[in-house]
């Protein structure tokens, strides 16, 4: 996929049937893609999405990637914001689009969801996205409706709901923010070392993943398919 600093690698799946689809930007977590992002990444090609996952770690080590990409959604620019974009352009390029593109993260990715959703996106889905980004109020200036999914569990999420409700309330911005109770962060992701996890405050929960999906997929149906 071409981007301004060069091309990178990404992740794209594309629905069957003749078309044409919305189009969906997937953002990683901090672990980068592997088999749990390709499964989200069809999960979503398969509800009716063309579905891309940009590598934001394509340029350089993982260790200095994920230093210089969390900098980036702190100050909110550089290299990541750029492909992200750039990301959303190649699915608007494409003849199989309808024109309209959601964006989904989780984790780190869920930060850039919200820090995104002011910048040509039809709706926008963070997955315990916290903490939340700096300057809230501001960065969501002007900002796509949005459905936030968070556990009641998460130890990086504590008043994050809430703050992000009132904040999107007080803009008048369309949303869905859902706290899911006994569950933490990183619930829609099957990540390695779940035991481990699990005790943590993190770890993957089947009930909680299903429904954060339908509302998300429902959202979009109502902002990008209509």
């Amino acid at each position: 996929m071409a981007a301004p600093a060069g091309p990178i690698d990404a992740l794209l799946d594309i629905p069957d049937g003749p078309g044409p689809f919305p189009g969906v930007v997937v953002v990683h977590d901090a672990i980068g893609y592997g088999p749990d992002k390709e499964s989200i990444n069809a999960h979503v090609a398969a509800a009716g999405y063309i579905a891309i996952t940009p590598n934001l770690f394509a340029r350089g080590g993982r260790a200095r990637c994920v230093i210089k990409v969390m900098r980036e959604l702190l100050t909110q620019r550089g290299h990541s914001l750029d492909d992200i974009l750039a990301a959303r352009d190649y699915l608007l390029s494409m003849p199989q689009c309808t024109g309209k593109v959601g964006i989904a993260g989780f984790c780190m990715g869920g930060q850039f969801a919200l820090v995104m959703s002011p910048k040509g996106f039809g709706a926008s889905a963070p997955f315990y996205g916290a903490p939340l980004p700096r300057n809230l109020s501001e960065t969501l200036d002007g900002a796509c409706p949005i459905v936030a999914s968070f556990g009641a569990r998460d130890p990086l999420g504590i008043g994050a709901p809430k703050k992000l409700q009132r904040v999107l309330e007080q803009k008048g911005i369309p949303s869905d923010v859902k706290v899911y109770p006994r569950v933490g962060h990183s619930f829609a992701n099957k990540l390695p070392a779940q035991p481990l996890l699990r005790v943590t405050g993190f770890g993957y929960n089947e009930t909680a993943t299903q429904d954060a999906w339908a509302r998300v997929f429902g959202f979009f149906r109502e902002h990008l398919q209509t």
